[in-house]
């Protein structure tokens, strides 16, 4: 390993807009404060926050860099004090609240995980953004337990791929909505029960015929707008909606009765701007409930596409297009 350059590249946007505001720029790298590590990216998952970003709609939480990319794999280069877990040299996975899109970046190293045996670089650099939403969504909002039904939209995005895997993995039916026939196969290829086309189906019918009426005990939707309703409809007794994104709009007319004919929950969170120490908990609890499953191959990233560092336009331009199915990766 030679010595830390003063310059590195980074991609950040310049005005919003689609991916052609995406620039490759020149910034000093990063040095690492108190409990921090400073890592070598080798490879930066490409995510749906980094596309609203780049729109313009999802600025960078106050502190976090106006560089793009929220997780990344990699090799420690430098620590600062009182980093007592990683050493110089160590593969290492990290979730960031920006600053991915870079060939360095600085992590607390509590938000920052081994890579388990048996992933690539570029999968584990697709791991963390999906991976702690996920667990932190379903399994601890959510609550979602072994022999309850999850129903989970986008079910080929980064976030459906992994939730798929792991509420499977740990003893629940899964049902899935994509807009393709080939999307509903590979989320029955991950392991869902049910796939439902969304444009050819209508999602309350389909859920509640596979449930024999019951309807799903979690829902986790990106989606929003008219699925709001829908999602209090299909939901079981007792169901928990818990609200990640709105692909749709956030704006919407609802009749709450259902919700309190049924107690319901309907909750929701964001990631990127939780402290260091929620996700250093996050953290924790992946560690101890989900790498042994990605050690031992019972789960792992779905890997749509990976392109090089100078074409994360191309990146972007793929994500926007709504074809991918699993993550895109930055590969540097």
């Amino acid at each position: 390993m030679g010595p830390i350059p003063d310059m590195m590249r980074a991609v950040v946007a310049e005005g919003s807009g689609g991916p052609e505001v995406l620039r490759i720029i020149e910034r000093p790298v990063p040095r690492p404060g108190e409990g921090e590590i400073l890592v070598r990216i080798e490879a930066a998952g490409v995510n749906r926050p980094d596309v609203l970003q780049r729109q313009g709609g999802y600025a960078p939480p106050p502190g976090a860099s106006d560089v793009l990319g929220l997780e990344f794999s990699g090799e420690v280069v430098a620590t600062g004090p009182n980093v007592h877990r990683f050493r110089v040299d160590a593969p290492v996975m990290a979730l960031v609240s920006g600053g991915g899109y870079a060939e360095y970046a600085i992590v607390h190293e509590s938000n920052a995980l081994p890579i388990p045996a048996g992933l690539s670089m570029e999968e584990a650099g697709a791991v963390p953004e999906t991976f702690f939403t996920v667990w932190t969504n379903v399994f601890e909002r959510g609550r979602l337990r072994r022999g309850e039904t999850l129903l989970v939209h986008g079910g080929t995005s980064g976030i459906g791929t992994t939730a798929i895997q792991l509420a499977r993995a740990f003893g629940a039916t899964v049902i899935a909505t994509a807009g393709t026939a080939d999307k509903c196969d590979a989320c029955t290829d991950l392991g869902a029960d049910v796939a439902v086309n969304y444009r050819e189906a209508d999602f309350v019918a389909a859920v509640k015929e596979a449930t024999d009426g019951r309807g799903a005990d979690v829902i986790l939707d990106m989606v929003g707008g008219d699925y709001i309703p829908r999602n209090h409809e299909v939901a079981a007794q007792d169901g928990r909606i818990v609200q990640i994104a709105f692909l749709q709009g956030s704006k919407v007319e609802v009749d709450f009765r259902r919700l309190m004919l049924k107690r319901l929950t309907h909750t929701g969170s964001t990631l990127r701007p939780r402290s260091v120490a929620e996700k250093a908990g996050i953290a924790r609890a992946l560690e101890e409930k989900v790498w042994p499953l990605l050690a031992q191959g019972r789960c792992k990233p779905v890997m749509d596409s990976t392109f090089d560092f100078d074409d994360v336009a191309k990146a972007h331009a793929r994500m926007d297009g709504g074809e991918h199915i699993g993550k895109i990766v930055l590969r540097l």
